[in-house]
Parts: C-alpha cells; structure tokens; sequence
C-alpha cells in the first residue's frame, strides 16, 4: 500500500502522522473489506487553503475540516466487485504499482486542533476520526440522509474503536 502524506503547514502534531494515517486507512480497509492494495494520498494544509479547495472545487466558500476526493464511483457503497471489469480496471489502478488508486484527502490542521478541543478530546482522535470519515468517502459512503449519516456513524465507531482510538481518547 501506498500512503503520500504531506502536512504543508509549519505545525506539528504529538503523534506521528504517516503512522497513524496507515494505521487508520488500514483499518478502514479491513473494516470494509477492500480487496486490493490501494494508494492514497492525504495533505494536511490550513484553513485558508482547504477553503480555496472549497471554493474551487465544491463552490462553497469557506473553509471545512476534511474534503474527500474520490477517484471511483461506486454502485453500491463499500462494494468493490464492480472493479472486475476489465477496461474499468486499466484507468482505476496504478499502471505501474497495480494498486487502486483510491483518491485524495484534504485535512485543516487548524480544525483538528480547535474541533478536538471542542469535542474535549486528543488531536490524534480528531485527525483520525477525519481520516476514516473521509475514507468512508472514498469507498463511496455519504451522510446526505439520516439513515445514511447513522450508518457512516456507525462504521467510522467500529473502525476507531477497532484501533482503540475510540471517542474517550486524549
């Protein structure tokens, strides 16, 4: 598997990103049974920047915690077998690597630190609570309907529970 990890800011946070961020979309990996080696890339910027990305690619002009941008689009959400087609194949996985190229995510480092402090636990929760929020995005999960949202509630629980990151950390 293939993490790209690039935290453009000046901050730093307590914890080791590049592991926590494979720990976590590992874990929402085996969560949702993806069968394939996949790559990812996540960039940590700041909130003037996610709101430009906002801005330009959303065209909702303020900034956000976490974008997700998805190079697939599922049938079903969380389901993979649509992946067998052959010619869908050729332009999803990495011509070279052959690993499914799942897509990007955009985190603010100023919302991890000011929603962990709301929500009155560790950065390292929040950072990792987006990453499997914006992962359940790139496997083709929404939060538009309320049966949809409590679902994705749910799976991202299971899934940090799963790392021991669950809600009562930090």
């Amino acid at each position: 598997m293939t993490f790209y990890v690039e935290n453009e800011t000046e901050h730093t946070f307590d914890f080791d990103i590049e592991k926590t961020v494979e720990k976590v979309i590992t874990a929402a990996l085996d969560y949702c049974k993806c069968p394939y080696e996949v790559e990812v890339s996540v960039l940590i910027t700041d909130n003037d920047n996610i709101r430009q990305i906002n801005k330009e690619y959303r065209e909702i002009d303020k900034e956000t915690d976490v974008l997700s941008f998805p190079n697939l689009e599922y049938e079903k959400e969380g389901d993979f077998s649509f992946l067998e087609d052959e010619i869908l194949m050729a332009s999803c996985f990495h011509p070279e690597s052959g690993e499914l190229m799942l897509g990007d995510i955009v985190l603010s480092f100023e919302k991890i630190v000011s929603q962990a402090e709301e929500f009155g636990h560790s950065q390292l929760r929040e950072f990792s609570f987006l990453i499997v929020h914006s992962m359940l995005h790139l496997f083709g999960y929404d939060h538009m309907e309320t049966a949809d949202a409590a679902n994705m509630e749910m799976i991202q629980k299971a899934i940090l529970d799963s790392i021991g990151i669950g809600r009562n950390v930090g």
